[in-house]
């Protein structure tokens, strides 16, 4: 069995002693570090499978390592999960337009961390030797546009690609209908939120599959929006 290393890069210890904890408990094995220059040689050194990434740090900040992370051919893939206080909407979109894979603010719930990161290293797995995102049965094929359930092909219009290809790269995590127009339809293209909803009633029912109801991934998250989710399934 792999033990997957997980990186956490926080100045405060007491986060640091809390994350330990739960990942240890959970199967990890956990590196630590305070600095961005720190964490950048244990990335070097001791290949983390994944990182925990707080944004305000000594001597720089987390976005500062990002960038470095995703510019450097030998790390650019390595997946990275930003944990921190900065919950304003401009600071999320920051740190995923930078590279981030997932963004989580603090204060946050344990299991919903471990299930993200379960995910990112799923997905990473996955792609180690095709472009593939894997939940279950569901197989994204990146390259050749293609979406199967049990090898059994969907039949999806190019939005509904679009869409499913972007909740498996960003499982657990709530969008509004605004930012899903953004990240999926483009930040230049003028449509209207509720055409959200239509592609997303069009979405679930290619997923309503004979080998198992698989819309229920995508789940509405009421006064919000749409997540992909496991949990629940």
């Amino acid at each position: 069995m792999t033990i997957h290393k997980v990186l956490i890069v926080d100045d405060e210890l007491a986060i640091r002693d809390m994350l330990r904890m739960a990942l240890e408990t959970a199967g990890y094995e956990c590196l630590e570090a305070e600095t961005i220059d720190s964490a950048y040689h244990q990335i070097i050194d001791d290949r983390p499978d994944i990182i925990l990434l707080d944004w305000m740090l000594p001597g720089g900040s987390g976005i500062e390592l990002l960038r470095r992370i995703k510019r450097a051919e030998m790390t650019q893939d390595l997946p990275v999960i930003m944990l921190t206080a900065k919950a304003a909407e401009h600071n999320v979109i920051q740190g995923l337009d930078v590279g981030a894979d997932d963004y989580i603010t603090k204060p946050f719930a344990l299991r919903e961390l471990l299930a993200r990161i379960k995910a990112l290293l799923r997905r990473a797995k996955s792609s180690d030797d095709r472009n593939l995102l894997v939940v279950r049965n569901l197989t994204i094929d990146v390259d050749s546009r293609r979406a199967f359930i049990s090898e059994e092909p969907l039949q999806l219009g190019p939005t509904e690609f679009n869409l499913l290809l972007f909740f498996m790269s960003h499982p657990e995590r709530a969008y509004t209908r605004s930012q899903l127009l953004d990240r999926v339809w483009g930040a230049n293209i003028y449509v209207e939120e509720r055409t959200v909803d239509v592609h997303i009633r069009r979405l679930r029912a290619a997923l309503d599959a004979a080998e198992g109801n698989y819309s229920q991934l995508v789940q509405t998250v009421r006064g919000t929006g749409y997540r992909f989710s496991e949990q629940g399934f």
